[in-house]
């Protein structure tokens, strides 16, 4: 079942073809605790474009297009029908028909242009050190999917889709194994403190969105998801960049 469940969240998170037959799926879509287990993963892949021998600012241009050609930019979707939302300014159900429009707007396009720049100047610092890059950047991926596991587990979904599909069998009390899974990332640059207010900012992001989805929008929806994906990987990296340098 953990397999099965892993193979599937490594289908849904990424362009791998794996975990892409319904058994996998069924057991992916049941089983939040390997959202964060497939972050490992994902991270451990996605940073090995930064011990690549290159110039710095060549190593963090490869990271972002390395990334989103092993996870797609289906979350990067996400995060642009969420910044379309942001700039309504009507009701609930105004925020929920603008999510479900598949036209690109100047907030899709801001947030999208946003995350991409701000991504490249978060990795730029880490290569010239491709240890702490490496640790920095799991951290942040399984930060980023047990971001995903926390609005799956406390979230309701607002209408049948993606949402209710994993909200469905999940309660608060499923988070348990989420936690156990991501809390380890805490320590991987013990002694210094970086993975730890890493963590701790993308826990904050992710309440934060959380909250806002909740009040604008009634509740959250594979949009939601994706685009809490995208910002508490931001959010991740930019907090244990400041606390490596800063600390």
């Amino acid at each position: 079942m953990v397999i099965s469940a892993l193979r599937g969240a490594v289908g849904f998170l990424t362009r791998v073809p794996v975990g892409r037959d319904k058994q996998a799926w069924e057991a992916f879509r049941a089983s939040p605790t390997s959202l964060p287990l497939a972050g490992y993963l994902i991270g451990f892949v996605a940073a090995v474009a930064l011990v690549v021998p290159a110039p710095n600012t060549t190593n963090a241009a490869l990271f972002v297009v390395w990334l989103y050609l092993l996870t797609g930019i289906t979350h990067l979707d996400g995060l642009a029908d969420l910044g379309d939302a942001l700039v309504v300014h009507g009701s609930a159900d105004e925020r929920r028909a603008v999510l479900k429009d598949t036209t690109l707007g100047v907030g899709g396009t801001a947030a999208i242009v946003i995350s991409v720049v701000t991504l490249i100047l978060a990795v730029l610092p880490l290569a010239t050190d491709p240890w702490t890059a490496v640790a920095l950047i799991i951290t942040a991926e399984v930060t980023a999917k047990f971001g995903m596991a926390t609005l799956v587990c406390t979230g309701t979904a607002i209408h049948e889709g993606l949402a209710s599909a994993m909200t469905e069998s999940a309660t608060p009390r499923t988070l348990v194994g989420p936690v156990v899974v991501a809390f380890p990332v805490v320590v991987l640059t013990w002694p210094h403190p970086t993975a730890a207010v890493a963590f701790a900012a993308g826990l904050t992001a992710v309440v934060v969105l959380r909250w806002w989805a909740r009040q604008h929008l009634g509740g959250i929806n594979g949009d939601i998801l994706g685009a809490g994906n995208e910002i508490v990987r931001l959010v991740s990296l930019h907090a244990g960049v400041m606390a490596w340098t800063q600390l």
